[in-house]
């Protein structure tokens, strides 16, 4: 493994202060190399030099806070959303973004979704536009992919490329191997750095230990704390140990809920010795490894506060518990602020001002940075907050942007993007963790690997959202090469359950409750007349758990296509391509796999696993209730 260069923030604070009023030498036009080289003061080499490095950190804090207004460091705290599309230099979306960066001297950004090149171009010229650089983070739960797939252009339907895609962190589980969830780790820290962005809002640490959590589901490891806790570490130090800040979510757990906490504030009714035990090992596991960053849950925990506060903005559970007995010291980020979990019926300044009081050093995303800004300048002016609890969070968060080297290089090379980014070398464990991860939960017929000859009539039914382009692609194409004469339909659900980005990325409506969506009758009825008479049937389903579904129940109409396939004695075969507990509340088919993600690595490791192209060695990470237990897998 490479030595880890990220030191603890907290050494920062034991370090004496530096002369006050120097100034910052940062040179914001100077490019940084793709991937980052960690600097020899950033090693874990001697230990004078390692104190050298520590003294220097906090000298160049010290000298900048210094500098620094009760209204900069405020701003320094809040996070706000941007996209990562190309966008012209005058364009007003751009203008606005950058506006607030330069106007409000804000600390940071999360990044979203564009291509490599194009979220490279457009955080260089964020960083341009900072006073102080930016510290910036995204989520980056299975690879830089998840935010820098690239996307499709229309109407000719071209894959336009993009970062590395993982599968989700629960197809990790099934592998149960923690190297690829190291090499996830690896691949994801070098791919995002080149990019522009410090900070992956990854590992996921929650328990997935309930089916009907409409929000977590396959982005957990799985229901067992042992297992998560092992691949979350392994991941984390992937992170970490190639020049990321990992950060840990969503403490202390957000696995055993059924409410979804971008629509509403969820609940984890359970004792403390059942946290103890189950949720919050994997978050003391990271931490014990050294995990420098922690996201919050906006969720009630009678147990660990019973004020019926979100934790996020709870001082029991983000002080008490994160930081004094579970002695994390690192940065603490909160969840999106416009969430409605956490916002309810609160105003954003009050929600700030809590998140703040609880222990918070990142305000992310919140409706309005103004509007945070101004009111922590407030508390601090009446007393209610003081500005040594601001200097706390804001050390901690400069000694981040030394330690990146952001003082002297803030800008990445973007002509240097393409010898990093979805490189062949980094799609290459990216492929061996879809095809290991592949499990087949169910073959009553021992149909798997398929046996029929070229000419068989095999039909494949795709069942995904509109906006879902790759949904079926490279899993029919795939099919396809073993049976030219195959058959590919694409069912829609007359209610497409789209992420609403939330009130932050400039959503007026926020997060919205998307109905469950359904298939048409007559899409049904249509699907089973063209089926009627296969040697085999694939009903594949990309639908899974999203920022705005408040349940896992199953697309209606599906349960009426397995139904009239069975009536009509046609062999099933049923691939989830997202949702891993799709098979509960669905009439048994023939044969059951999962796949785990519906990118396109998945989907063709899916469909060679099934004609027999590749082995079979997935193992359950879960339990379903009525039709697997946990562990369970057939090898083929």
């Amino acid at each position: 493994m490479a030595r880890a260069w990220l030191l603890p923030l907290s050494t920062v604070l034991a370090v004496g202060c530096a002369a006050a009023g120097s100034r910052s030498s940062t040179d914001p036009a100077a490019p940084v190399p793709a991937p980052v080289a960690a600097p020899a003061e950033r090693g874990g080499g001697a230990p004078a030099a390692a104190g050298r490095a520590t003294s220097t950190r906090a000298a160049w804090v010290d000298s900048v806070l210094a500098t620094l207004s009760v209204r900069q460091k405020a701003a320094q705290m809040v996070w706000v959303w941007t996209l990562g599309d190309y966008t012209a230099a005058d364009a007003p979306g751009y203008a606005a973004i950058a506006r607030q960066i330069t106007e409000l001297e804000l600390g940071g950004v999360i990044v979203s979704v564009g291509g490599p090149l194009d979220i490279a171009t457009k955080l260089n010229a964020l960083q341009r536009a900072a006073r102080l650089p930016l510290l910036v983070g995204a989520d980056l739960e299975t690879g830089a992919a998840f935010r820098a797939r690239g996307g499709w252009f229309l109407p000719n339907a071209i894959e336009l490329g993009g970062a590395t895609s993982f599968p989700y962190q629960m197809g990790i589980g099934a592998t149960r191997d923690p190297k690829l969830a190291y090499e996830m780790g690896r691949v994801t820290a070098q791919e995002g750095r080149a990019m522009g962005i410090h900070m992956a809002f990854a590992p996921v640490l929650d328990v997935n230990n309930n089916p009907k959590n409409p929000v977590i589901s396959a982005r957990s490891f799985g229901e067992d704390p042992a297992l998560v806790s092992e691949m979350g570490v392994a991941l984390m130090r992937g992170i970490q140990e190639h020049g990321m800040l990992a950060t840990g979510k969503h403490f202390p757990g957000h696995g055993d809920t059924e409410q979804n906490s971008h629509l509403e504030l969820s609940r984890v009714n359970v004792s403390r010795a059942r946290l103890d035990s189950v949720e919050l090992r994997p978050f003391q596991a990271a931490i014990d490894a050294g995990l420098r960053g922690m996201m919050t849950f906006h969720g009630d925990l009678p147990a660990l506060d019973t004020t019926k506060t979100a934790a996020t903005l709870s001082r029991r559970v983000m002080t008490d518990l994160l930081k004094h007995e579970m002695k994390f010291s690192g940065l603490l980020v909160t969840d999106a602020l416009d969430m409605n979990g956490v916002l309810g019926n609160m105003t954003m300044a009050e929600a700030t001002l809590r998140a703040v009081e609880a222990g918070n050093d990142v305000l992310l995303m919140p409706t309005d940075a103004k509007v945070s800004i101004d009111a922590v300048v407030e508390a601090v002016a009446t007393g209610r907050i003081t500005e040594a609890r601001l200097d706390e969070s804001v050390r901690k968060l400069l000694a981040a942007k030394h330690e990146f080297g952001l003082h002297r290089q803030r800008l990445v090379d973007v002509e240097a993007v393409r010898t990093t980014v979805g490189t062949t070398a980094n799609q290459a464990p990216a492929r061996d963790a879809a095809a290991k991860a592949i499990t087949l939960v169910r073959d009553s017929l021992s149909l798997v690997p398929f046996t029929l000859p070229r000419t068989a009539r095999v039909v494949s039914i795709t069942v995904s959202s509109r906006v879902d382009l790759s949904a079926g692609r490279g899993f029919d194409a795939e099919l396809r090469s073993a049976y030219p004469n195959l058959l590919s339909l694409t069912l829609t659900p007359e209610v497409v359950a789209e992420a609403t980005a939330g009130a932050a990325a400039g959503n007026t409506g926020g997060y919205r409750i998307t109905p469950d969506p359904a298939l048409l009758p007559a899409s049904v009825e249509n699907a089973l007349a063209i089926a009627r008479g296969a040697d085999l049937v694939l009903v594949s389903s990309y639908i899974g758990a999203a920022t705005n579904t408040a349940s896992m129940v199953p697309t209606k109409g599906l349960p009426e296509l397995l139904d009239g396939l069975r009536a009509a004695s046609t062999k099933v075969v049923l691939v989830s391509f997202n949702n891993p507990y799709l098979q509960l509340g669905l009439p048994l088919t023939e044969a059951h796999l999962l796949a785990w993600s519906p990118w396109t690595a998945s989907q063709r490791a899916a469909a060679r696993a099934l004609l027999g192209r590749a082995p079979i060695t997935g193992k359950l990470p879960i339990t379903l209730p009525g039709v697997a237990a946990f562990g369970a897998g057939l090898t083929r």
